[in-house]
């Protein structure tokens, strides 16, 4: 079981989206791009055939060098464990086989429209020299839009020299084989074209050229029977439409299209005036190919009747001859009349014949085919019958049933049939094979494993198939709000979308807290709450009046915010308690002596202060004196605190005081 799994470590597989007889094909999502694509899987039973893989590969490759808006674009090819996988773009639509079945028959002009497209897409495959070998409405996508998307290219060149027993791909096959293909020659791009003739016929009138119960018989047929009139079934087909059928269809290849570009030409100009009603296509006849029984002429009778009246005349003439011969020549003349005789009798013979044979060649072409060709007859109503009670009613009724058509319906149960092709009171021949359209009940629908998915998405895309959704949500410290942590029913089941509702359980994300109040509370109550629910914080401090110091004073988020503890980093403002005095500036002047012991000497002077900005310890200011000075010093003093002050002459204090705080 590959849903789930994770490819190369890039594609991650999500759903089963189709399959056939060599390959499976999931939806997976692009985990480096982010997005959507399809993604080929080759069965695990080619997957040790070493000459089939190395085809696989080379033939995948070059599937990547198609450029084109009606081809699907190859992303990567690759294997892994085992797995052989080639990974295209995402076509969001249906296969052109489910188109037909639901819409058929398609309206002439929507016909061509999305012929060109597949026209376009071959030529660009022919022009690169790659030949589809498989053009099958299985194998062509078509979006909501219209837009039309051709595939399978290398898988199908890489399986031209592989034989494959699996019936279902076969028969799917046949029905688009190309005479060549079916004789086992070679295809070419004139195969391809043959394919496509026979897509548009079904896309015109809802039913296969060619049917039969085996592949066999339905091969047999496109070699020898020539492909039947579409108007038969859709008169409102333009004659110019259906030349295009029988131009494509040509048992001959040589009578074919030349290329996909010419027949793309007549496609879009299928409609024009002059084209509508044109004269039907026919093969011109190849005389040297064929040869009749030759025809007995008039001249040649008379010939005949000429050549038998000298025989006689020659046996007159020697009954004249002279009676005394005739004992001499009795038993010679004897001789000759018998030869002339027999020759007179194999000219009435051949004459004979060849009359006969005319007559037979006559009767044989007008005559015995009328009584031997399947008479017409009216195809019975069969809709809203079980299955097998209309096959039991066509059989009765002188017709074959091919493999039915497996529809979902609203309204017909399962099992019963909703209608055929041909349609019911259609006339066609006697022993024609009937498809029926039998139904499977409601559309039923594989649920898919939508865990870990967005419930957004996924509830909109659900709901739209007709689901009916109930969502339960529940914390979670993983996944993030929106997540889906589990489904009911579980993936896998197959279910009636109208008829079931799918429980999800989806996170709400990590669990909320409201913020509680802590102001007015010490720090230690604080911190003890910030670190039992993970909080981190960031504190800061200031003065206050009202709220005693080291207590809280504010915080952020606002009280009752809920939030996500661990994601949360709160802000806390501790009290300094009330504001104190500001220092005073205090202005005092003192004397500084000069005693020098000779006259005129040079006194150095050094003053230190010690204060709210100053250090004792420290010089606040030094200078040299030849006389007496005043100085002003200024002091910042602190409340409850005091300034000091000391001046020294050559290292010898001279004076000094301490200050105290002004009071008021």
């Amino acid at each position: 079981m590959l849903i789930g799994k994770r490819i190369s470590g890039r594609y991650k597989i999500l759903e089963v989206i189709g399959g056939g007889g060599m390959a499976n094909v999931y939806l997976a999502k692009d985990m480096i791009l982010e997005r959507e694509v399809a993604m080929k899987v080759l069965r695990f039973d080619f997957s040790n055939d070493d000459e089939f893989i190395k085809r696989f590969r080379r033939e995948a490759q070059s599937a990547t060098s198609l450029a084109h808006p009606n081809v699907v674009s190859i992303y990567d090819v690759g294997e892994e464990d085992g797995i052989y996988y080639i990974v295209m773009e995402y076509v969001d639509g249906q296969t052109l086989k489910q188109y037909i079945q639901q819409f058929a028959p398609i309206h002439p002009r929507k016909a061509v429209n999305i012929m060109v497209q597949i026209v376009s897409a071959i030529q660009h495959a022919h022009d690169n020299h790659i030949i589809h070998r498989d053009i099958k409405p299985h194998n062509i996508l078509i979006d909501h839009h219209g837009n039309v998307k051709v595939t399978d290219f290398g898988i199908a060149m890489a399986l031209s020299s592989t034989t494959i027993t699996q019936t279902n791909s076969v028969l799917g096959s046949v029905h688009y084989l190309s005479p060549e293909q079916a004789r086992g020659g070679l295809a070419n791009n004139k195969s391809d074209i043959y394919s496509i003739g026979i897509v548009l016929f079904e896309l015109l009138t809802g039913r296969l050229p060619f049917d039969g119960e085996s592949a066999i018989s339905i091969a047999l047929k496109h070699l020898q029977s020539e492909t039947p009139s579409p108007k038969r079934w859709n008169p409102d087909i333009p004659q110019s439409l259906e030349n295009i059928i029988l131009k494509a269809t040509a048992k001959d290849s040589f009578h074919r299209y030349d290329s996909a570009e010419e027949m793309e030409k007549d496609l879009e100009t299928a409609f024009d005036v002059s084209r509508i009603s044109e004269p039907r296509f026919s093969i011109p006849e190849d005389f040297e190919a064929t040869k009749a029984i030759p025809i007995i002429t008039n001249e040649d009778i008379e010939q005949s009747k000429i050549e038998d009246t000298i025989v006689h005349s020659t046996i007159d003439n020697q009954k004249e001859e002279p009676k005394k011969n005739i004992k001499q020549n009795k038993k010679q003349a004897k001789k000759e009349k018998k030869p002339k005789k027999q020759k007179s009798k194999l000219a009435i013979f051949i004459i004979t014949t060849f009359i006969i044979l005319i007559t037979a060649s006559v009767a044989a072409f007008t005559i015995i085919p009328p009584m031997m060709l399947p008479k017409d007859i009216e195809v019975p109503d069969v809709s809203g019958e079980t299955y097998e009670d209309a096959v039991d009613i066509l059989y009765e009724n002188g017709f074959e049933v091919g493999e039915p058509v497996l529809v979902s319906d609203e309204e017909i149960e399962e099992g019963y049939v909703i209608k055929t092709i041909p349609s019911a009171s259609e006339i066609t021949k006697e022993g024609a094979t009937i498809t029926i359209y039998e139904s499977t009940g409601k559309e039923k629908v594989v649920l898919d494993d939508y865990v870990g998915k967005n419930i957004d998405r996924v509830k909109s895309i659900l709901e739209i198939k007709g689901f009916t959704i109930d969502v339960k949500e529940e914390s979670n410290e993983v996944e993030n709000a929106g997540t889906i942590l589990t489904q009911s029913p579980e993936i896998g089941v197959e279910v009636i979308p109208s008829e079931e509702t799918i429980e999800f359980t989806v996170s709400s994300g990590p669990k909320l807290e409201k913020i509680e109040n802590f102001v007015g509370k010490s720090k230690s109550q604080v911190d003890e709450y910030v670190s039992s629910n993970g909080f981190t914080s960031i504190e800061s401090e200031e003065y206050s009046n009202d709220i005693p110091i080291g207590h809280l004073i504010s915080q952020l988020p606002e009280v009752g915010t809920e939030v996500v503890p661990k994601d949360t980093t709160l802000q806390l403002v501790y009290s300094l308690g009330p504001e104190p005095e500001p220092p005073k500036k205090v202005e005092k002047t003192v004397e500084i002596p000069y005693e020098p012991e000779e006259e005129g000497q040079e006194l150095v002077v050094k003053i230190s202060i010690d204060d709210a900005e100053n250090s004792i310890s420290e010089t606040y200011e030094e200078f040299k004196i030849i006389g007496p000075q005043t100085k002003r010093l200024e002091f910042i003093i602190a409340p409850d605190e005091s300034a000091f002050y000391q001046i020294t002459i050559d290292n010898k204090v001279v004076a000094s005081e301490t200050i105290p705080y002004p009071e008021e």
